[in-house]
């Protein structure tokens, strides 16, 4: 009598749970891609570029890292260029020197490259459009969050470091000191992580 009962019990529960279990459905917000983090990812084309941000030391300045994953399994691509685009088009866009290369099924983090200098109007918490250029032919234009370079981003804006040792040392001779063009060009104070990660 016992078991039938403790089996009664539990097909009901089954019973009970089963519309539950049923509404989770298919193709629901639960079973799409999603990277938690600051950087913005477009996944339209061969070429993945997933985490991109420019990272900030300092207001004005910044660089471009991004991940780059070679979807095709055939062909190899290339970053060509990066430009400013649409509101965020008078921004001053380091040039890369040469390709850089994404084997087949490739992946290549910019950390490692360095990133890409951007100045312009801006500051971390802005957002700036960009449009990434690649070999194939195809481009991209996203929308690319300006970040502090605090906490994991931290020493990763190579254009602070330029402007850093453009200063650093540099005690004018009085011939220099006469003439403006001698002069390094002046550099935004650095961003104070402590306040910047305690407001956020």
């Amino acid at each position: 009598m016992q078991p039938r009962r403790s089996l009664r019990l539990v097909a009901g529960a089954l019973v009970l749970a089963l519309p539950l279990l049923s509404s989770c459905g298919f193709n629901k917000a639960t079973d799409k891609v999603y990277t938690p983090g600051e950087g913005t990812n477009n996944r339209d084309g061969d070429v993945k570029i997933l985490a991109a941000v420019v990272v900030a030391a300092q207001p004005d300045s910044g660089t471009f890292l991004a991940s780059l994953s070679n979807n095709s399994s055939e062909d190899s691509n290339a970053l060509t260029e990066l430009a400013g685009a649409g509101d965020s088009a008078d921004l001053s866009i380091g040039a890369i020197d040469s390709p850089i290369e994404i084997p087949p099924r490739g992946f290549v983090n910019l950390a490692d490259e360095g990133g890409v200098n951007v100045s312009g109007d801006f500051g971390a918490g802005d957002v700036v459009e960009l449009t990434l250029t690649f070999d194939s032919g195809d481009s991209v234009t996203m929308d690319v969050p300006v970040v502090y370079a605090c906490d994991e981003y931290a020493g990763l804006d190579s254009s602070a470091e330029a402007s850093a040792e453009a200063t650093d040392g540099a005690t004018p001779s009085p011939s220099e000191s006469e003439s403006e063009s001698a002069s390094p060009a002046p550099t935004q104070p650095l961003y104070d992580c402590a306040a910047a990660l305690s407001e956020g």
